[in-house]
């Protein structure tokens, strides 16, 4: 293998969760149907999509052990005090990574998204 070209994270609440990544978050949808939204980040750079359960979620504890990183065109120090004024609770401080400076927030389902601004 070489190269992960798609991420679907399932949600429990598809319409709550497509209004969190779109309007608190910034991304584009890119494509919808009643079962998942895909979509688009920097300009198409990066695509993924929610979506309803494959398999009963309920009593489940979603989002542990995974994380998506997005490397932003923006200073992080700007994007997290956007996503602070879009009513978004991020997790912890911007750090150093061996990439750039990346700082966290999680998702309604417990879904960790990192932000990246590149070297």
């Amino acid at each position: 293998m070489r190269q992960l070209t798609f991420a679907s994270l399932q949600v429990k609440n598809l319409e709550a969760s497509k209004d969190f990544y779109e309007k608190k978050l910034g991304f584009e949808i890119g494509d919808t149907n009643p079962q998942a939204c895909v979509f688009k980040y920097n300009q198409g750079q990066a695509s993924f999509a929610i979506r309803t359960p494959l398999e009963p979620i309920e009593g489940k504890e979603l989002g542990i052990g995974i994380s998506l990183w997005f490397a932003a065109n923006e200073n992080a120090d700007d994007l997290k005090e956007k996503f602070i004024a879009n009513g978004i609770t991020t997790v912890g401080e911007i750090m150093p990574t061996p990439f750039g400076r990346a700082f966290h927030v999680k998702d309604l389902d417990g879904y960790k998204l990192t932000f990246l601004e590149t070297k």
